[in-house]
């Protein structure tokens, strides 16, 4: 497919995406704007929840259509050396009430200091920590963030707990708009594939693995010196 026909077939699932909540909130409004007397029935939470759950769904896409934008544009000029541990415990404690609601535990190992665009790297923690946690399976998440040298690079691996990934939709979960969670979670579909984007503009790669015994471990390769140690986190 050429850039073009995905930047079409991309416009379209964002179409797609908008118009329908759109549509949920106008029909409901419009129901109580010609039925005055349903304000006052048994039905006007129930509507008054569709017309907020709608918004609340638009709020997310567009919230996940600025990262996306965001991940696009990474720039060389802002890249700097950074301590990923120190960017990875920024990322825990921002999403400090989201892991302590879910009973998540996350270990992490020393992590090295790479050369990078840090805003985009806490962005790619915060998306992969937050995905182990989402698509949960009925235990509470545990969750491993592990760096390793390799041929002059630096290859990450976050791995969890989850109920794992069929084999046919290890490389589709990185596309814009996929949702494959079996666990009854929604969002925009977007923080695999900002995590994508990221690691290309990085000059790296990413994919996916799944385990026999279940889980689901998430590796990426960024750029780093040769013999570079990890500094303690």
């Amino acid at each position: 497919m050429s850039p073009g026909e995905d930047f079409r077939e991309f416009l379209l699932r964002v179409c797609h995406d908008l118009r329908t909540p759109l549509r949920a909130v106008r029909a409901n409004a419009q129901l109580l704007l010609k039925h005055p007397e349903k304000r006052d029935g048994a039905d006007y939470e129930q509507i008054l929840g569709f017309i907020i759950g709608g918004a609340e769904k638009i709020d997310s896409l567009v919230d996940g259509l600025s990262n996306y934008s965001l991940a696009l544009h990474v720039e060389a000029g802002a890249f700097q050396p950074v301590r990923t541990g120190v960017l990875l415990r920024a990322v825990l404690a921002k999403l400090s009430r989201e892991l302590c609601s879910s009973g998540a535990e996350v270990a992490y190992d020393d992590l090295p200091r790479i050369l990078c665009d840090p805003d985009r790297l806490m962005n790619l923690f915060e998306n992969l920590v937050r995905n182990a946690v989402q698509h949960r399976g009925p235990a509470a998440p545990k969750i491993h963030i592990g760096a390793e040298a390799r041929d002059g690079a630096w290859l990450f691996t976050v791995r969890d707990n989850g109920p794992g990934v069929d084999s046919e939709d290890l490389e589709r979960m990185f596309r814009p708009f996929e949702r494959l969670s079996r666990n009854g979670t929604s969002g925009a579909g977007l923080g695999l594939a900002i995590c994508r984007e990221i690691v290309v503009r990085h000059n790296g790669r990413i994919w996916a693995e799944s385990t026999a015994g279940g889980g689901c471990v998430i590796r990426f390769i960024l750029p780093g010196a040769a013999g570079q140690e990890a500094y303690p986190t």
